[in-house]
């Protein structure tokens, strides 16, 4: 059997790669870049615009990434019951993880609201004018939030796999191992 997991791995890292990304360049250049459209009823479309060409690919970097941290998971499931440390780095990827679905699926029921509202007076894709309905101005509000949680919430999945990396070096997968009977035992007495 091998040792390597190079396809879930990519599969992962590529996946979140892309989310953490488009999501960035989202917040900053697409919703940004609709603020520089001079008839302020034409600014949601060019968001939208932006958003729905970046949808499918959001999607399927997200489906990506799931399925490689599952693989991962599947591949290490031993390092995780046993490695000091790993079990609970991979319970905050896992929590992090279903913050980012969660945020990035309210984020896109916000944006579907933004689509029906083609027309409307904005000052940006995620900036209320004060012509803009109250209604549509909440959701903009929010979707101004949800973009920044998202590339916050996946930096902090990143960072908690470069921890799962490092915890992958040989002197710490044996001092992890070595030290978690010793828990137990001191935890049994």
């Amino acid at each position: 059997m091998s040792e390597r997991n190079s396809v879930v791995r990519s599969l992962h890292d590529m996946g979140l790669a892309i989310w953490f990304g488009g999501s960035l360049a989202g917040a900053v250049a697409v919703n940004g870049a609709a603020a520089d459209v001079a008839d302020p009823t034409m600014r949601l479309r060019v968001a939208n615009a932006g958003w729905a060409r970046w949808t499918p690919v959001n999607a399927a970097a997200i489906a990506a990434h799931l399925i490689g941290g599952a693989g991962l998971l599947e591949a290490n499931r031993g390092r995780v019951v046993t490695q000091r440390g790993v079990g609970a780095t991979t319970v905050a990827k896992v929590v992090l993880t279903g913050a980012a679905l969660a945020v990035t699926a309210y984020s896109r029921a916000l944006g579907k609201k933004l689509q029906q509202a083609d027309g409307v007076p904005v000052q940006g894709g995620t900036d209320p004018a004060a012509e803009t309905p109250p209604e549509l101005a909440k959701a903009q509000r929010q979707l101004a939030i949800c973009q920044w949680l998202i590339p916050a919430l996946t930096g902090g999945i990143s960072a908690l796999t470069a921890v799962h990396g490092e915890q992958q070096r040989p002197g710490q997968q044996a001092s992890g191992v070595f030290s978690k009977p010793g828990q137990w035992l001191r935890a049994a007495a």
